[in-house]
């Protein structure tokens, strides 16, 4: 009541400045339209309310807000932890990295599900230990491939960090340095004098093939032994020795183990003849010698994919031949369908007529493919 009051006077007062007929407030109580009628509306004036209420902020508005009262950190900062993760991941060349994930733990199953009675926890520790030392000798080698490669990259691969100035020389060498650092830290800890050289071995090999003045990728020979020899022989035998001496087992040739070791060794150099099919105007403009660049794309895919199926081919004459050192009814047909998948991926390569992209996919496909082979292999 008191502010309907004071609405009354306000008005009267407004009609005596504009020299308007006086106003009479008391009169003004006396006619059929009440003050007190305004008491039967429930929404309040417009004037008594709080704008707060009569505009509640939005969801977003109001997070803004409070993140602002606590400091407006949390939200920035998560978001640039997410954002490095995913630059971390991409530099770490993720399909590398499974790679070796996959090598390890399947070798290292076969092992240890051939002989269960000796297997015991602190085994579990010291095979993690095993598996960050490769991990981190696989990022070393793509780290500082991609710090040496950064021109060559912003033509074939610009969606890597470097190039893409997501992350900077400095920070790409931090990186690199740090799991150079780790790697070797752990393999003197965690293995034995002979598997510390053969680690250490690796990662000269990948460091050779890089960094001047040696720089083994501009010799197309010397390039693709590297590459087979790291990622057929040496993951290979490596881990197969690790896993047995860790159960206090003597090293010892299998015909499973002599088999996926073989295999692939050649299959790595599948990889290494068609890892530049998509990179080839980089690798011209930069006059970095490449089978790519040599033979051409289209030869070298058929080429690449030819060995490939003579691997496959070996692989079931293998368990026809050798029955009671491998499981027919799984090697052969799991051959067979990865042999006809290539053919027809081959197939698709060529009708595709070899574009950058094409290129890539059937480059990433020779990779799910690589997986494929370590998945079996424990059961054959």
């Amino acid at each position: 009541m008191a502010m309907a009051s004071c609405l009354l006077r306000t008005v009267a007062a407004a009609a005596a400045a504009d020299g308007s007929q006086s106003f009479n407030p008391t009169s003004y109580r006396k006619r059929k339209i009440a003050v007190k009628t305004l008491k039967s509306f429930q929404i309040p004036l417009p004037y008594c309310s709080p704008p707060h209420l009569l505009n509640p902020p939005l969801p977003e508005v109001r997070n803004q807000a409070m993140a602002k009262e606590n400091g407006g950190s949390e939200e920035p900062k998560s978001q640039e932890i997410w954002d490095f993760a995913r630059v971390l991941w991409t530099f770490l060349r993720p399909h590398t990295f499974y790679g070796t994930l996959v090598a390890s733990c399947s070798l290292a199953v076969r092992v240890w599900t051939e002989n269960p009675n000796l297997m015991k926890w602190s085994i579990l520790t010291r095979a993690f230990c095993g598996l960050v030392e490769l991990l981190c000798g696989n990022s070393y080698i793509v780290g500082i491939n991609q710090i040496y490669d950064v021109e060559i990259d912003k033509v074939n691969k610009p969606f890597l960090p470097i190039a893409a100035g997501r992350i900077t020389r400095k920070q790409a060498w931090v990186l690199t340095t740090s799991f150079l650092v780790i790697g070797l830290s752990t393999a003197t800890f965690n293995s034995g004098p002979f598997l510390s050289s053969l680690y250490c071995f690796a990662l000269l090999l990948g460091t050779l093939y890089t960094v001047p003045p040696f720089r083994l990728k501009r010799f197309p020979i010397a390039a693709f032994l590297c590459i087979a020899l790291v990622r057929g022989f040496l993951v290979n035998f490596g881990v197969y020795y690790a896993s047995r001496s860790v159960l206090g087992l003597p090293f010892q040739w299998s015909p499973p183990v002599i088999f996926i070791t073989t295999f692939v060794t050649f299959f790595g150099l599948v990889i290494a003849l068609t890892k530049d099919l998509s990179d080839i105007e980089g690798d011209r403009r930069y006059k970095i010698i490449t089978f790519a660049t040599k033979l051409g794309v289209r030869r070298l895919a058929f080429f690449g994919s030819g060995i490939l199926l003579l691997n496959y081919v070996a692989a079931i004459l293998a368990a026809i031949y050798m029955p009671q050192a491998f499981r027919q009814t799984i090697l052969i047909p799991t051959h067979t369908i990865m042999a006809i998948s290539l053919i027809f991926q081959t197939i698709a390569l060529d009708q595709a007529k070899y574009t950058k992209e094409a290129a890539s996919s059937f480059y990433m496909f020779l990779w799910k493919l690589f997986y494929a082979e370590y998945l079996v292999f424990p059961f054959v």
